[in-house]
């Protein structure tokens, strides 16, 4: 890949919904960064929360847009609003939820851009988690370096 500089403008990403009134936008892909990040903003219904994850090749950083989340990473819990930023390192187990009276709107990075590839997936393909086969979730997981732990603590 030749390196070059890219510019994405608000709302030019690639759009999508799984449910009512939760968002995901596609910001920065993997294939266009070199695998290097992949940036995505999500809107988060009050009591939505993330399965009890980790990533075995990617750092996760989820910077707070506005609303209120929950991080649960490792053993430490912490509630946040607008202008939170939490880092989720490679091989620490993790999960979110948004707390706050209003949708959160959280911008996810993910460094590198391996990890990401899932949430790409799962937007291209339309498929969230619950409607997989065991042995779909499980390639899923391993394709772009992800370990579920089961339903979130939070």
């Amino acid at each position: 890949m030749t390196k070059r500089g890219i510019v994405v403008r608000s709302g030019q990403g690639p759009a999508s919904s799984f449910t009512p009134g939760r968002a995901i936008i596609l910001t920065l892909l993997r294939g266009v960064t070199d695998d290097s990040i992949m940036l995505f903003e999500e809107t988060i219904p009050v009591g939505t929360r993330s399965t009890y994850h980790l990533h075995h090749d990617s750092d996760e950083v989820a910077y707070v847009l506005s609303g209120e989340i929950t991080f649960h990473i490792d053993d430490e819990v912490t509630t946040g609003g607008s202008g939170t930023c939490a880092f989720m390192p490679r091989g620490v187990p993790h999960a979110w939820k948004s707390t706050g009276a209003e949708a959160g709107r959280v911008l996810f990075l993910y460094t590198p851009g391996k990890a990401g590839g899932f949430i790409e997936e799962q937007q291209t393909t339309g498929r969230k988690l619950s409607s997989m086969t065991e042995r779909e979730r499980v390639a899923i997981c391993e394709r772009h370096g992800w370990k579920l732990l089961g339903p979130s603590p939070l």
